[in-house]
């Protein structure tokens, strides 16, 4: 029974150590100095000058997700950045129900040409899994290479592409789609791109004084 506690003891606090490493690790900025955050308005209200005396170089807004959601922040938060001395990027969510033409038009629509901001991302993290029809993988390549071009189009700058694990291991956008890549994993640089990325979301639960939940910590190749 002593054994046995000890172990389970043990067990706890691994536990306990694992949780708040993960809530507070950041990539040493000796070695990453250029750092920032990804938000969105699941994020509720962000204190931008606090996330710049955390040592953030940049953000980025998620601005719009598929063809009709938009974050009501986004005016907001951009002004709030810059005020902060932040730069500035805008995050488009690829939705693969929805053909493209739709989504860059909701993308167009509520992100400004401005040659200050950042190059564009495309956040893929939704697989065609749960679409209420069939949409094959050729097609999900197809439309997400056609956003990608009328993004572009808009921004004036290539875009970077952010597949999660799980849509790249089902659509292999890394190999097809020749842009830089923008990786998430916790705490362990990712390889799952099968190429060099330039971003990397290093923790998606950092608790911080800036937000009143956990944010996504990222930065980029140095």
């Amino acid at each position: 029974m002593r054994l046995f506690g000890a172990i389970l003891l043990a067990g706890l606090i691994a536990a306990g150590w694992l949780w708040w490493e993960q809530r507070t690790f950041r990539p040493d900025e000796s070695v990453w100095p250029d750092q920032g955050a990804l938000v969105g308005a699941r994020d509720g209200p962000v204190r931008m000058d606090t996330l710049a005396g955390l040592g953030a170089k940049f953000v980025y807004l998620e601005a719009s997700d598929g063809a009709r959601r938009q974050d009501r922040a986004l005016a907001e938060n951009l002004a709030a950045a810059r005020e902060a001395g932040l730069q500035v990027g805008m995050v488009h969510t690829f939705d693969p129900c929805i053909a493209a033409d739709g989504q860059s038009a909701n993308f167009v629509t509520v992100v400004p040409r401005d040659a200050e901001l950042l190059p564009p991302a495309i956040l893929l993290d939704r697989t065609a899994e749960d679409c209420p029809a069939r949409v094959t993988r050729a097609a999900i390549q197809s439309e997400l290479l056609t956003l990608v071009n009328q993004i572009e189009a808009h921004a004036g700058k290539p875009a970077i592409l952010a597949p999660s694990e799980d849509f790249e291991d089902e659509y292999a956008i890394a190999s097809r789609i020749d842009r830089n890549l923008w990786l998430t994993r916790n705490r362990v640089e990712p390889v799952y791109g099968g190429r060099p990325w330039i971003m990397w979301t290093a923790n998606t639960a950092l608790e911080t004084e800036a937000a009143p939940g956990p944010l996504r910590w990222v930065v980029v190749r140095p």
